[in-house]
């Protein structure tokens, strides 16, 4: 059959880490002990009241019929009430929150609501790729917002030209961030929602971090911020604070005209979340149960390796947030790929080239804090040339 593909797929950017599925899978087949620090998947394990929770739920004949399109009420209530406690912020659960089968969805299916064809969305870069594969899907063009070193991996907002915030629909911001773990200060967050109600533009944060940080750092919601209702929306999510992402659940929350759009725009792919995981998430986010051991572990886990990694010489900067290191590739390598590469062809060692979240990540690579202590060690020993 002769195959006709739609522009925008082909307009989506290449997934640069097929070779390093197919080499993982190649020494996988020939029995090599391979150390996988290249996925953002938590290794440590759903807690078990959430479980069992959803083990009751599922067995209830209410449970099993299509959900509402807007999510359970308590589900709702919940979440309302977490971001009360966490960040002080009030949402109306009835208008200002949205459930998600998982935050990715909702950030791939916002850029529907409000991009027309050759719209412009402005997408920082290096970033989580599914912001620019959101807007391609849409019709869009990704006006890439380079994140570099000198400016603390920021946006600079001050330098995108007048003629190109005009155009702009969507401004898309993620702290803590992943890939390069940057943190966003207070005054950034207020300058962003400034600059959208400058140039009207809805600003979509990704705040799927906001649980993992170190040293007494408690990073910011967006919505803390005076006027970011008036301007954008956060998504979040049970993925990574509840060690929870093969469940699929998460939420958009904030200015209600963009949770209607969004909610008519899934209204017409998708039929919610099953029930149980909703109620699961409702046990998830009940006020007694806390993130204190898992954002332990991930610290005593960074810890070895920021301290391992700086011993062999390496550049890198230590990460106040999330499960990532965000590191300068070696100086004999110009691509971040081939480095991907050459590592777990000599070491059986993934991680993510930088490449792979967009052009200005050339120069680094990113590892994940997903896998135990004692890996991590073996894994610079290996890197060192003792393994």
């Amino acid at each position: 059959m002769d195959l006709i593909f739609s522009n925008r797929l082909k307009k989506l950017p290449p997934y640069l880490f097929a070779e390093l599925d197919r080499l993982k899978a190649e020494a996988i087949r020939e029995g090599r002990d391979v150390i996988d620090l290249g996925i953002g998947d938590p290794d440590l394990s759903t807690p078990q009241s959430v479980v069992e929770e959803l083990s009751r739920e599922a067995h209830k004949k209410e449970n099993q019929y299509y959900p509402s399109n807007k999510g359970l009420p308590e589900f709702r209530q919940a979440i309302s009430n977490w971001y009360a406690r966490r960040f002080n912020v009030s949402l109306n659960p009835t208008t200002e929150i949205l459930p998600l089968i998982g935050s990715k969805e909702g950030i791939a299916h916002l850029p529907l609501a409000f991009i027309n064809r050759r719209d412009l969305a402005l997408v920082p870069d290096p970033a989580y790729p599914v912001y620019r594969s959101g807007v391609v899907l849409a019709g869009g063009i990704p006006y890439s917002l380079p994140l570099l070193k000198e400016s603390n991996f920021l946006p600079e907002l001050n330098k995108i030209e007048k003629r190109i915030a005009r155009k702009a629909k969507l401004l898309f911001l993620n702290y803590p961030n992943n890939p390069t773990t940057a943190i966003a200060p207070e005054e950034f967050l207020e300058e962003a929602v400034n600059f959208a109600k400058k140039y009207n533009i809805v600003v979509c944060y990704d705040n799927a971090y906001s649980e993992i940080a170190f040293n007494g750092y408690r990073p910011k919601s967006f919505l803390e911020i005076r006027g970011a209702k008036d301007v954008g929306v956060e998504f979040h999510s049970l993925s990574k604070t509840y060690n929870m992402t093969g469940w699929r659940i998460g939420w958009v929350c904030g200015n209600e005209k963009i949770i209607s759009a969004l909610a008519k725009i899934k209204s017409n792919i998708d039929s919610g979340i099953f029930l149980a995981v909703q109620r699961a998430g409702v046990a998830a986010l009940c006020p007694k149960f806390r993130f204190g051991q898992p954002r332990e572990i991930y610290e005593r886990r960074k810890n070895i390796l920021f301290e391992g990694l700086r011993r062999l010489g390496w550049s890198v900067e230590e990460p106040k947030a999330t499960f990532y290191l965000w590191v300068s590739l070696p100086p004999k390598f110009k691509s971040s790929l081939e480095f991907s590469q050459t590592l777990l062809k000599e070491r059986d060692i993934i991680v993510s080239p930088g490449v792979g979240f967009g052009s200005y990540g050339e120069g680094y690579f990113r590892i994940a804090l997903t896998v135990s202590e004692e890996r991590i060690k073996e894994a610079i020993k290996r890197v060192a040339g003792d393994g």
